[in-house]
């Protein structure tokens, strides 16, 4: 169990309980909606089943990869070959009951449902494997994080499809994922995997970030007003310290992103939630 867990990667759970939360505060009525049993029930799913199948499948399919890089023996785990098989099992028996039990809750849960599966399997897994093909690997990040936002909106009741949440929501978590990917440029590159990093060089994909940063505190004022754009400019500041340094220097920035990405939205969450529910 204990691999299972540090396979998992605790420290990037928030992530997708984040989104999923998101998604369900928009859409409460009372504080009593978030603790409803289905809103309980998928809380604990995307808190360690989800990331489980996100990193699971990750891991046995970096395996290659992996190997040369000298982070995976450090900052996180390298998953040895002949665990893979016990792994994909584990990810089997977790994840099946939660994807069925989602079908009879509603139909738009189960299909967001499905799309989270899609995208987080299809970012790693063959033939797909969204990850080696530059663009589309932050697009399939991104949309995996996006999928499960939406998925808590649908499960308390909500109608219309937020469009311009997910919109903003995708240049968000796109830039986000091209900018974890700078790090690792010379491992990847030693592995023959094509990267959106690769493929733009550092400084490039480190503006680019800051573009989408922009156009999403740009979307998200509209959306949640001033609060937005004092996030963007946290995220610029974080990519200014990032430019012209090497994969070491924006990796030593990048550690921080757990804990940004943590505090920010939860400060949101609670002003807003004291503001709707009092």
């Amino acid at each position: 169990m204990n691999l299972f867990l540090k396979l998992s990667r605790p420290r990037f759970w928030i992530y997708e309980l984040g989104s999923f939360f998101i998604g369900v505060i928009v859409v409460a009525t009372s504080i009593t909606d978030l603790l409803k049993f289905d809103t309980l029930l998928f809380a604990f799913y995307f808190l360690f089943p989800a990331n489980l199948l996100i990193y699971g499948i990750n891991d046995i399919f970096d395996y290659e990869t992996d190997k040369l890089n000298p982070k995976k023996n450090q900052y996180e785990l390298l998953l040895q070959k002949e665990k893979h098989k016990s792994v994909y099992f584990a990810i089997l028996l977790i994840n099946i009951p939660f994807i069925i039990y989602s079908f009879f809750v509603s139909i738009p849960v189960f299909l967001c449902m499905l799309a989270f599966v899609f995208f987080a399997s299809f970012y790693s897994a063959k033939p797909i494997r969204a990850k080696a093909r530059p663009i589309l690997d932050s697009l399939f990040s991104a949309s995996h994080y996006i999928a499960t936002g939406v998925f808590g909106f649908y499960l308390l009741g909500g109608q219309d499809f937020p469009a311009l949440g997910v919109i903003a929501g995708i240049l968000w978590a796109m830039a986000m994922h091209a900018y974890s990917a700078v790090p690792d440029i010379s491992a990847d590159k030693g592995a023959n995997l094509e990267t959106v990093a690769t493929y733009l060089g550092s400084n490039t994909t480190i503006i680019m970030c800051g573009i989408f940063y922009i156009l999403s505190g740009i979307i998200f004022f509209n959306l949640i007003g001033v609060y937005a754009i004092f996030g963007m400019i946290i995220y610029i500041v974080l990519m200014a310290l990032s430019f012209g340094k090497d994969e070491e220097g924006v990796f030593r920035v990048y550690k921080y992103f757990p804990l940004v990405n943590t505090l920010l939205p939860m400060i949101w969450c609670i002003f807003y939630m004291y503001q709707k529910f009092g």
